[in-house]
């Protein structure tokens, strides 16, 4: 059988496909109908492609478990034939030399229906009939059985006998994945199937592997042969599982497997946090943005570690991914697990404190036992500064906010230190690590300072601590807010906006990050260059005028900053288009890294950033206590009401509702167990302060 497990060079070659598409497909949206492949299907809660002329058709999604993550590289070729392989990543086997990327990979691309007998023929001229996807990739496919016997009947062809379904998902707590094929006899004939015995097993050189070698093994589960009459079906599963090479293999349950995964779909994260608004598309993409941005926590030896994913990144943590960008989420979305590792990545940050105020590590990796700086200090601590002060606020626990004060504190107060002669934080490099230009500081570091210091003087208050605390922390965001716009605002490709550093003189998608903090001085310039043709592609946003590069998340924080700034018709449209593409267009269904880099991984954080979009942005939430927070919506126009369902933040299970009246203001209804029920009205752009 290994025949069968080697690479598909040619796979791997369509799947090339999908990189070079996103460079030759730029500028402007796809419109709803044109060019959209796929359709949303359950009530949002699923997307369908039915393949037709639009084939062949390469793609790649992952899906991740506590011990596993399956990137399933899959298509359709011209003949309609379905061809994937798998990328499995195993975070907690570890290799040799045990840093980043040093979770044990193995790829297959095991043809499983070529070893299948029926009537001692091989199924053949396989027509994929759909494909959808809800956290769990279901293919079906209709199959003739054997060659044509005759010129007449090879003239005549054979109508498809046999329909089969596949089933691709992770193990939710194993070093396992799981599949099955479900074989249904649609014909008028009864077919004798044989399903063969099947194994396949590698073991690792053990000089590279951490703990010496480990196993990697397939197995079907349901061999023998089996009588199919017409009308029925037979089904038998397949496992790959990975471990070390003195640990006992296990036989897995399907049926149990199954269910974990779909209760972690369906209980833990689709009741919570639930978007109702007039747009299908923006309440389908929100849900799988939960999905993906939940899924991906690995459970480690020093605890729940959220993982970037994209076949490199397990194991360890970020200041930027993790910190600052999915951590604030995930008390809104309730979700425990991402909870545990939100708290454990700034606990372990937290040990890297100390009282020289040297740099902390941009990254905590191999389970915890290394670090990576390897590109200096990128604004370290003012992510941590920032994204920590927002977790503790919405997670509504004094004990929390205990816990993460003192980091907090180092954080400021490392910024502090770090203000150049004009005010403004030095850092060496920003999150991208150097890729870009950014000077000898830059308008990202900046303005997340800033944002800390509001947070941590709210937290302050929160914590009863002295007024002169959050009275200096006030005092500094002014200085900061002042510096700012004196150091950083500027005209820039005929836009009033700002600079990303000193000699900047394109514009950079990074611009967007004073509008999400509050920063209102070049508002207008700002929007309009966001939205301005410089910048945007049908991807979302460049990263850097004249360029061809694009990275999600600062697509993901211009949509927040242009809700947040009010525009809310302007962002609409962006979103919209936006999420279109990625949920229901070539490359789906999640929020993707960049391209070229990573070829559009799918990665976790990023999911967490759109929903804070909605959150932030549409919604206008912002933490100003441990039950309390502001709520500036930013409703577009064309919509009459929109909800949030079950916000779990604050320590709390609550709902917000916003609906447009007669004379144009919003009325703004708070419910929930244990909470007053509360209703405003509110002028369009006006801010309310909720108490719950």
């Amino acid at each position: 059988m290994k025949q069968i497990l080697v690479y598909t060079l040619s796979l791997m070659a369509a799947c090339m496909v999908l990189d070079m598409h996103a460079q030759t497909h730029s500028g402007g949206f796809p419109q709803d109908g044109n060019e959209l492949r796929w359709k949303l299907s359950d009530g949002g809660r699923a997307i369908v492609w039915t393949p037709g002329t639009d084939i062949p058709h390469y793609d790649h999604v992952e899906m991740t478990g506590e011990k596993v993550s399956m990137v399933l590289r899959w298509g359709v070729d011209a003949d309609g034939a379905f061809r994937c392989e798998r990328s499995l990543v195993f975070p907690t086997l570890r290799k040799i030399p045990n840093d980043t990327h040093a979770s044990l990979v193995w790829r297959t691309a095991a043809d499983i229906p070529s070893t299948l007998s029926v009537e001692g023929m091989s199924l053949d001229r396989e027509k994929v009939t759909e494909v959808r996807f809800d956290g769990i990739m279901t293919v079906k496919s209709l199959w003739n059985v054997g060659w044509t016997r005759s010129g007449a009947d090879r003239k005549a062809g054979y109508e498809p006998e046999i329909e089969m379904v596949r089933t691709f998902f992770p193990s939710s707590d194993k070093l396992l994945t799981c599949e099955r094929y479900e074989l249904v006899n649609i014909g008028k004939r009864a077919f004798e199937v044989n399903i063969p015995e099947y194994c396949c097993r590698y073991v690792t050189d053990p000089a590279k592997g951490k703990d010496g070698s480990y196993y990697v093994r397939g197995d079907i589960a349901g061999t023998g042969n089996y009588y199919l009459a017409p009308g029925k079906r037979i089904s038998f599963d397949v496992f790959f599982q990975a471990g070390k090479a003195a640990d006992d293999v296990i036989a897995p349950d399907f049926g149990a497997e199954y269910s974990a995964r779909r209760s972690f779909i369906d209980d833990s994260i689709a009741p919570a946090l639930v978007l109702e608004t007039p747009d299908s598309i923006l309440n389908s993409a929100f849900r799988f943005a939960k999905i993906r941005a939940c899924e991906s926590i690995i459970k480690t030896k020093n605890g729940y570690m959220h993982a970037p994913g994209g076949e490199v990144f397990y194991a360890a943590i970020w200041t930027n991914d993790q910190c600052e960008y999915v951590n604030p989420f995930y008390p809104f979305a309730g979700y425990d697990k991402g909870n545990l590792s939100a708290e454990n990545s700034y606990r372990l940050f937290g040990t890297f404190m100390n009282e020289d105020y040297r740099p902390i590590p941009s990254s905590i990796i191999a389970e915890g036992d290394d670090i990576w700086a390897g590109a200096g200090d990128r604004g370290d601590a003012a992510m941590l500064a920032c994204g920590a002060s927002r977790y503790a606020l919405s997670s509504g626990s004094v004990e929390t906010a205990r816990e993460l004060w003192p980091l907090i504190e180092w954080c400021l107060e490392y910024c502090r230190r770090h203000k150049t002669a004009d005010g403004v934080v030095a850092s060496d490099t920003d999150e991208l690590e150097g890729r870009f230009p950014s000077g000898d500081a830059n308008l990202s570091t900046s303005c997340l300072y800033y944002d800390g210091l509001l947070s941590a003087a709210y937290l302050a208050e929160s914590m009863g601590l002295s007024r002169d605390v959050s009275r200096e922390y006030r005092a500094e965001a002014e200085r900061m807010k002042t510096a700012i716009e004196k150091y950083f605002g500027a005209e820039v490709s005929g836009y009033e906006t700002y600079r990303y550093y000193e000699g900047n003189d394109v514009l950079r998608s990074w611009i967007c990050l004073p509008l999400v903090v509050g920063l209102d001085y070049h508002r207008e310039g700002t929007a309009a260059a966001l939205l301005g043709p410089e910048m945007m592609t049908r991807n979302g946003l460049l990263t850097a005028q004249g360029d061809s590069t694009f990275w999600d998340r600062s697509t993901l924080y211009a949509l927040r900053g242009l809700f947040c700034a009010g525009y809310s018709d302007e962002a609409y449209a962006f979103m919209h288009d936006f999420s279109a593409w990625r949920l229901l267009g070539d490359h789906v269904p999640y929020m993707i890294e960049a391209w070229p880099e990573g070829a559009q991984r799918h990665l976790s954080a990023e999911g967490g950033l759109y929903c804070r979009i909605v959150t932030e942005g549409i919604f206008g939430i912002r933490p100003t206590g441990l039950s309390s927070f502001t709520l500036t919506p930013s409703m577009p126009s064309s919509w009459g009401r929109m909800a949030l369902r079950h916000i779990k933040a604050f320590g709390r299970d609550f709902d917000i509702s916003v609906s447009r009246l007669p004379s144009g203001r919003l009325e703004v209804s708070v419910t929930g167990p244990g909470i007053s029920p509360q209703r405003h009205t509110v002028l369009e752009g006006g801010t309310l302060k909720i108490v719950l």
